[in-house]
């Protein structure tokens, strides 16, 4: 009957052996889940850092085009009144001339 008992001696030292063995792979996965929720949480939270920062960035982007966009609407008036300036100072010069042509033509009459 001893040799029974061996046996069954034997087949529990391998189930002990096989559940310690359970135990630490279970310790072992456990460490790997906590290491991989670290990482996930640490992932998380710079994507959470970054979408702020692009938020920022995008508004202070959308501010200056629409700086950008009342620049070029203020440049496009004050270009099209400098013309209307230099389109009157053209005509202005021209009657100057004329008036002067004119004065001249009537002083070389009155000396002849």
């Amino acid at each position: 009957m001893t040799q029974p008992g061996a046996v069954l001696q034997g087949y529990n030292n391998e189930l002990v052996k096989c559940i310690e063995d359970l135990c630490m792979q279970k310790q072992e996965l456990t460490k790997q889940i906590q290491q991989g929720e670290e990482e996930k949480n640490k992932l998380q939270h710079e994507i959470q850092v970054l979408n702020e920062e692009l938020d920022r960035v995008c508004e202070n982007l959308a501010q200056k085009v629409a700086s950008r966009n009342e620049l070029d609407k203020i440049l496009a008036e004050t270009e099209a009144a400098y013309m209307k300036i230099l389109d009157s100072s053209r005509t202005l010069l021209n009657v100057l001339k004329k008036e002067v042509g004119n004065l001249k033509h009537t002083s070389e009459l009155k000396t002849n």
